[in-house]
C-alpha cells in the first residue's frame, strides 16, 4: 500500500537561528522496555541475532531500559522535540498501541504521565504548539507519539524514511505510527552542501548557528542520526540515539543485538568515540542506558 505522504526535501537551514545561540535540553523518560540479556552485545558466531533473542532465558534475567525523548528549547527557534517515545496508549494497552505481535514480544512499563504529550503539558507547553520534531530514526519506540503532534514538521534522514516505509515489524517499524499526512521533511546527507564536523563525516547545522547539528550515524538503521547540541553554557551535549545504546557500547565498541549494517554501525560508533576523545568536556546521553539514566540531569543548560 502506498504511503499516505511523501516527504518533501528539507529546505535548510531551518528558520529561527541566531548567532551564538545555546539551547536547554530536558530529557524525558517516556517508558521502560524489558530487553534480552544480549541486547547490548550480540553473541558471536552464526545466527547471532536468533541466539541473542534469549527465548529460553527467564525474564528475571532480562533488563529494563529507559525509552527517552528530549525537549530542546532554542532562544529564537523555539521549543522542539528529538524523538517522541512510545504511544500514550502503551501505558494500558500494548496491543492497541503497537499491535498484536508487539504485545507478545515486548514487556513495557509506562506510568501515567510519562507520555511525551503529558510531560509537555506538565511543563506548561501545548503539544499542538510543538512545531518541529527531529527523529533520530523511526523505530516504534522513537515515533510512538507522532500522531499526537499533527502540527509539527517532522525531520528525518531520507534513507530512514524509505527504509521505514519498505520494512515492517521484524525490522522494528510499525507504519501505523508514522504514516500520517503531516509535514514530513527528508534530509539528504549526500548533498553537496553537507559538511563534516569534528570526527563526523556528514553533519547538518540545522539552524545555521551551531546550536543543533544533525549527525549521520547509520548502521543501527539505514538512516540513523545522532544530535549534537550546544548548550547555553557553551558545553556540548551529544545525544547518540541508538548509534550507542550505552556508554559501555562506546567504550568497549559493542555491537548490539539489533543492527541493520554492522560495518556502518562500527564506523558510526568510532566517529562518536573519536568525538568524545577530541572533546573531553562534552556531555553524552546514550539511547537506552539503564546504568547511566539515574545520573541524567533533569535539565541541561
Amino acid at each position: 500500500m502506498a504511503p499516505a505522504v511523501h516527504p518533501k526535501r528539507a529546505s535548510l537551514p531551518l528558520p529561527g537561528g541566531s548567532e551564538g545561540a545555546g539551547v536547554t535540553v530536558t530529557p524525558m523518560r517516556t517508558a521502560e522496555m524489558l530487553t534480552q540479556p544480549r541486547f547490548f552485545q550480540r553473541p558471536s558466531g552464526p545466527l547471532a541475532t536468533v541466539r541473542g533473542l534469549g527465548l529460553l532465558t527467564p525474564k528475571s534475567k532480562w533488563t529494563w531500559v529507559p525509552v527517552p525523548c528530549f525537549l530542546v528549547e532554542h532562544p529564537t527557534a523555539g521549543a522542539f522535540l528529538i524523538d517522541t517515545g512510545l504511544p500514550p496508549a502503551a501505558s494500558h494497552d500494548v496491543r492497541a498501541a503497537l499491535g498484536r505481535r508487539a504485545a507478545i514480544v515486548y514487556d513495557i512499563r509506562m506510568e501515567d504521565g510519562w507520555a511525551v504529550t503529558d510531560q509537555l503539558v506538565a511543563r506548561g507547553l501545548d503539544p499542538l504548539g510543538i512545531g518541529l520534531v527531529v527523529l533520530t530514526h523511526m523505530h516504534q519506540d522513537h515515533v510512538g507519539a507522532v500522531a499526537q503532534l499533527p502540527r509539527a514538521t517532522f525531520v528525518v534522514d531520507g534513507r530512514e524514511w524509505q527504509g521505514a516505509i519498505d520494512s515492517g515489524f521484524l525490522h522494528g517499524y510499525r507504519r501505523a505510527l508514522y504514516d500520517h499526512d503531516y509535514d514530513w521533511r527528508a534530509l539528504d546527507f549526500a548533498a553537496e552542501q553537507v559538511d563534516s564536523f569534528a570526527s563526523f563525516g556528514h553533519a547538518i547545522d540545522l539552524f545555521a548557528d551551531g546550536s543543533v547539528r544533525l549527525l549521520s550515524t547509520p548502521g543501527h538503521t539505514k538512516g540513523h542520526m545522532s544530535v549534537l547540541l550546544r548548550l547555553q553554557s557553551g558545553r556540548e551535549l551529544l545525544l547518540t540515539g541508538d548509534a550507542a545504546y550505552s556508554r559501555a557500547t562506546i567504550d568497549e565498541e559493542l555491537v548490539p543485538l539489533f543492527c541493520d549494517d554492522v560495518h556502518r554501525y562500527m564506523r558510526s560508533l568510532r566517529e562518536i568515540r573519536r568525538y568524545l576523545e577530541l572533546t573531553p568536556s562534552a556531555l553524552v546521553i546514550c539511547g537506552h542506558d539503564p546504568e547511566s539514566w539515574p545520573q541524567v540531569r533533569e535539565r541541561y543548560e
